[in-house]
């Protein structure tokens, strides 16, 4: 008996993904509930399993091809279902295999091996991303232990690899095991041409309607972060004993905001139409780099949250990230955005607005810079805080002085407490 593989819901108004990845082919063994396949949307990739265990029928989409929602993507044969695949089956995907690798160039690098897992189960599906790490780097995937959702390698795995694997001297003697990956000549100039993701169109489509569409405008200022070091410093252990979670500077500028959106309304406000709306609460955007590019989940009602309870959320969305496990309902919604570009290393920039938000906090790293305090010159560890917004819905002044409430917020954290 065959059961249809087919493209499931993917949440409110996303009609169509794009096959990222087959994470099994055809002729081989799936079991109940494993993945078969990575189809990447507009916002997040989704996993589709196997809705039965048996044997992975032929693919009718190749990978980079749109499908829409309920579109046939394949079919399980559940009559083997715990055996291994018949012969007769197994043996056109070789042939195929082999026939499809036979034009290719004596150059072209070979693919990059599929670790097994430890225990001995099925391979473990290697990304796009991560096979040309592994050909670039040339590691073997089989001795690397990967982080990701179950056992996978991720690139930074990859990398992680090559980097100690330099940093370690090179054995006296070396036996050719393997042939070594092909050296660049000298002067020589090559390309690689990869067609985006669907994320990367999205993210690229959305910021340019942004640029397009708000009236943006950036205004600075700079922060003395003294006195939030100082209480990290004191409490962080107490602080990770007791909430299971490390006090991280986030939560600090998450609770600034509130205080600054609730003084300030426009700044949490957005425009449908042409009517304003205004929101009673914050729900807050916080960007987080994930392998395929920026991604934006939501952490709600912050204005109710308590410290531990922001950290935890942010850190649960950062691991979600990472493991590409983010789904639709957390990427929706956000009344306002807050981008760390510091932990990059960056010192200025001009966020763009998240539409439909209105406006858009940017946090750079901190440095010790002189400063004047009290007719002295000292040293402070400093950041400069930036908010992107929507001049047709805030004024100048809203903007300045909400970011001047955070400025005051950061600088003496006592104000979070009595809410002024």
């Amino acid at each position: 008996m065959s059961i249809e593989v087919k493209v499931p819901a993917l949440g409110e108004s996303v009609t169509e993904a794009t096959i990222g990845q087959w994470l099994k082919q055809p002729g081989e063994a799936v079991k109940l509930d494993e993945p078969i396949a990575s189809l990447e949307t507009d916002k997040v990739a989704v996993e589709v399993n196997a809705p039965a265990a048996g044997v992975m029928g032929a693919l009718l989409f190749k990978e980079g091809d749109n499908v829409s929602v309920g579109a046939l993507l394949t079919v399980i044969d559940d009559a083997a279902a715990g055996s291994a695949p018949a012969p007769e089956r197994a043996q056109p995907v070789v042939a195929a295999a082999a026939e499809t690798a036979a034009p290719a160039p004596a150059s072209a690098p070979a693919p990059a091996p599929t670790p097994a897992p430890a225990d001995g189960g099925d391979p473990v599906a290697l990304s796009p991303a991560v096979r040309r790490a592994i050909l670039e780097y040339g590691i073997d995937p089989s001795r690397v232990k990967g982080s990701g959702k179950d056992g996978r390698l991720t690139k930074e795995d990859v990398i992680a690899a090559a980097q100690s694997k330099a940093a370690s001297p090179a054995p006296a003697v070396s036996a050719p095991v393997a042939a070594a990956p092909a050296m660049t000549v000298a002067g020589e100039r090559r390309e690689e041409r990869v067609k985006m993701t669907r994320l990367r169109q999205t993210i690229a489509r959305r910021l340019k309607d942004a640029q397009d569409t708000a009236a943006l405008l950036t205004t600075f200022n700079d922060v003395d972060m003294s006195a939030v070091m100082a209480a990290r410093e004191r409490f962080k252990v107490p602080f990770e004993k007791k909430h299971g979670v490390k006090l991280g500077l986030m939560s600090f500028f998450a609770k600034a905001s509130v205080l600054a959106l609730k003084d300030i309304p426009a700044v949490n406000a957005q425009l449908q139409g042409d009517e304003i709306v205004y929101f009673d609460y914050v729900d807050i955007s916080v960007a987080v780099s994930a392998p395929n590019g920026l991604v934006v989940p939501v952490v709600r009602n912050v204005d109710k949250l308590s410290f531990a309870e922001i950290e935890k959320a942010i850190a649960g969305y950062g691991q979600k990230a990472r493991d590409g496990t983010l789904t639709m309902a957390d990427m929706q919604g956000g009344t306002f955005t807050i981008s760390n570009g510091g932990v990059f290393g960056g010192l200025m920039s001009t966020p763009i607005i998240n539409p439909p938000q209105s406006a858009v906090l940017g946090l750079h790293r901190i440095e010790d810079r002189p400063v004047v305090r009290d007719g002295e010159i000292v040293i402070r560890p400093m950041m400069y805080i930036a908010l992107s917004y929507d001049h047709r819905l805030i004024d100048g002044r809203e903007a300045v002085t909400a970011l001047k409430t955070i400025k005051e917020a950061i600088e003496d954290p006592t104000r979070l407490l009595i809410d002024l």
